[in-house]
């Protein structure tokens, strides 16, 4: 590091990356600091620049180093910055230490763990540190990569294994592997150990029958509501299977559900006919939720669910890494909660780039006129939600209808002698042609309300009180 790109780091001033530091008097200080950026996004520390960003510079010498090296050595695990000398003037240094984000956290500094806000360093709270303690515990052992019990390679779908294999060698994600042997297969995908089957394999080839009595979270459940609530069903349905039939299921449901949505563009004659939401952009959604569902939740699932005004795609796990849905539609880094079963899917062509599927998502709705997808957690679940633009809740026919009917009976109630089909017609305030208007009246013919004398045009229409005969 040069003097020049110490004043470049100062410039800045102090932040979640940067500390500056007088004196390495203030050793204990930094090491906890050093300790909270393991924690979280790495940084810098530096010694000899004070915190309005005067660069300073102190005497250095071996002892100074070894000093602020053993006051780092207490951090648990044990992390290793870097520590660099840096000249500013003729005997006077800076001390500069770069820390990267760790590979293990959460990590402790005397006792106790540290995080960052803003430019200051504070205790981590139980909560906190126990959820990143359970995700390193996830790292090295996850649900995923746990042996699949009593499977073998005859309860995986090997027709879809060699589909999977094919279309990553040919899309230049997976190189040849010069056999078709699904074990070998099922090897050059990471899914299997020794001759022994790990659960993300199962999830992602699974016989449907086996993995409905074994592993019932890979449960896709579909519903079609009618309005905005889930107060009526108009279709209903769930699929067991593995992560590749279910991902098929939701599309299928889908084309057979969403409306198509017709557009006309300047310069163009001929309609443009398009699914109500981008297919690519759900897709991505359903991908997603099959690579961050946390499957160890044995009464988990992925939902799908279309609204009269939006579309759902929930997935059963909160969101872990520190990510919050606010900070997934910027850049992100992206750490899946089962990175085996994420993995295949990128080898597959389904998903597209590492950390950029909720950024394709957005940029996908967008370009389609919609507003941007929104993603809430709540709950041990995480929704992504697509809405309609400038939805418009529709009046449903059978509501006219009766509607109809009820300003009809209202008209022949102040006719003794009776009303022509034209005078009701006149008589309505909605605007109904004669068709609808001649429908409304045969309804209450049939429930025995009204009758009719004479044909045709000449037919009067009379309302049937309560204990007359027809």
């Amino acid at each position: 590091m040069t003097p020049e790109q110490i004043s470049a780091l100062v410039a800045s001033g102090e932040s979640e990356t940067l500390e500056l530091k007088a004196t390495t008097r203030t050793r204990r200080e930094a090491a906890a600091t050093v300790c909270a950026m393991l924690n979280r996004r790495g940084g810098y520390v530096l010694f000899g620049v004070t915190p309005e960003g005067s660069i300073v510079g102190q005497q250095v010498s071996e002892r100074t180093l070894e000093e602020v090296s053993a006051e780092i050595q207490r951090i648990d695990p044990p992390a290793f910055p870097e520590i660099e000398r840096v000249r500013v003037s003729r005997n006077l240094e800076v001390v500069a230490i770069r820390v990267s984000r760790g590979a293990s956290p959460p990590y402790q500094y005397r006792g106790a763990s540290y995080r960052r806000v803003g430019n200051t360093t504070r205790t981590m709270s139980v909560d906190e540190y126990n959820r990143m303690l359970f995700e390193r515990m996830h790292n090295e052992r996850r649900w995923e990569n746990q042996p699949a019990t009593g499977w073998t390679v005859d309860d995986l779908d090997t027709v879809e294994i060699r589909n999977t294999v094919a279309e990553a060698v040919r899309i230049g994600r997976l190189n040849e592997p010069g056999s078709r042997e699904p074990e070998e297969l099922l090897r050059g995908l990471g899914l299997i150990r020794e001759g022994v089957l790990f659960r993300a394999a199962a999830a992602l080839f699974g016989n449907a029958e086996r993995l409905e009595s074994e592993m019932p979270q890979c449960l896709l459940r579909v519903a079609r509501f009618r309005g905005l609530d889930r107060s009526e069903f108009l279709d209903n349905r769930q699929f067991n299977g593995n992560a590749f039939t279910l991902l098929a299921s939701a599309e299928r449901f889908l084309r057979d559900t969403l409306p198509i949505a017709s557009r006309f563009e300047s310069g163009r004659i001929q309609r443009i006919d398009e699914p109500l939401y981008p297919p690519l952009a759900t897709r991505e959604a359903l991908a997603n939720a099959l690579c961050h569902c946390d499957y160890a939740m044995g009464g988990g699932s992925l939902g799908l669910a279309v609204y009269d005004d939006r579309l759902e795609v929930t997935s059963t796990g909160p969101l872990h890494f520190g990510l919050t849905p606010d900070n997934l539609f910027g850049p992100h880094e992206s750490r899946p909660w089962n990175p085996l079963i994420a993995r295949t899917f990128y080898r597959r062509g389904i998903i597209e780039e590492w950390g950029r599927g909720t950024l394709r998502m957005a940029d996908l709705a967008t370009a389609a006129g919609l507003p941007r997808p929104e993603i809430e957690e709540h709950g041990d679940c995480v929704t992504v939600r697509f809405r309609r633009s400038g939805y418009v809740p529709l009046r449903r026919s059978g509501d006219d209808l009766i509607r109809r009917r009820e300003a009809i009976l209202a008209l022949l109630d102040d006719a003794e002698d009776g009303l022509a089909l034209r005078d009701i017609a006149a008589g309505l305030v909605s605007d109904a042609t004669e068709r609808q208007v001649k429908r409304a009246l045969a309804g209450l013919r049939d429930r025995g309300l009204a009758r009719s004398n004479g044909r045709g045009l000449a037919a009067r229409w009379r309302r049937i009180r309560s204990g007359e005969s027809e």
